[in-house]
């Protein structure tokens, strides 16, 4: 197992780590400040600093409950003390970009009831789907107004872990379908937003929402009957 030093503290940009597994398309380490891919976050990439080299960390993916840090270089024996270093500014605007698509959620279920079919991101571009029957040019206008305005309100982003009993009683998750997170994982990571918006999620944030700045919606579209797409992007 990995201790995952992202999931409590997202400005985490370096960690010393010890090399506990050796797989072929990379290392596993005892701990890490790199986020695996998972919930349409991409992985982490960066470096891993080894005796004087460099070597590039191309992605970041979870197996069998530890992180795999894929390398293209061959990689440092079992035991290896090594400094595992993040692409800073590639996981701050994914941390943008994720907490962007989190308040966007909570302003079309707030506003229209809508709730989420299914969602992506990239560093500052992502989409998301929604339970709409219609979706217009000019409702993406008033849904980017409103989530500017919310994002701009500067609510504190939180992260709690709630026992797995409490999160499946509570209201506020039932829109992100927290039952469907695998039963082995008790306690549940909550990522709260102000006033604003509560959501089971296991991603990477930015600490108050005024962090994130402008964002525009850049396309609406109809992915079928009940399944509308709105795709954002940041400045």
């Amino acid at each position: 197992m990995t201790e995952e030093l992202a999931t409590r503290d997202a400005y985490a940009r370096e960690c010393a780590a010890t090399v506990i597994a050796v797989a072929p398309d990379g290392v596993v380490l005892d701990r890490t400040v790199f986020y695996a891919r998972g919930g349409g976050q991409p992985g982490d990439t960066g470096v891993l600093v080894w005796e004087g080299h460099t070597l590039p960390v191309i992605d970041t993916v979870k197996r069998e409950g530890s992180v795999v840090h894929h390398l293209t270089d061959d990689p440092p024996p079992i035991g290896s003390t090594v400094t595992a270093r993040i692409d800073w500014e590639r996981r701050h605007r994914l941390m943008r970009t994720h907490t962007a698509l989190h308040v966007l959620s909570a302003v079309v279920w707030g506003e229209f009831g809508a709730k989420v079919t299914g969602g992506n991101m990239e560093p500052g571009e992502a989409r998301m789907d929604f339970e709409l029957e219609s979706i217009t040019v000019e409702f993406g206008r008033e849904v980017e107004a409103r989530l500017n305005a919310a994002l701009a309100a500067g609510h504190e982003v939180t992260v709690q872990f709630m026992p797995r009993a409490d999160a499946l009683a509570d209201p506020d998750l039932i829109r992100t379908k927290v039952n469907l997170i695998p039963a082995s994982i008790d306690p549940i990571r909550v990522i709260q937003s102000g006033s604003i918006d509560k959501q089971a999620d296991g991603g990477t944030h930015v600490a108050n929402t005024r962090e994130v700045g402008p964002v525009r919606v850049v396309g609406t579209e109809s992915k079928g009957k009940a399944n509308k797409r709105m795709r954002i992007s940041l400045e």
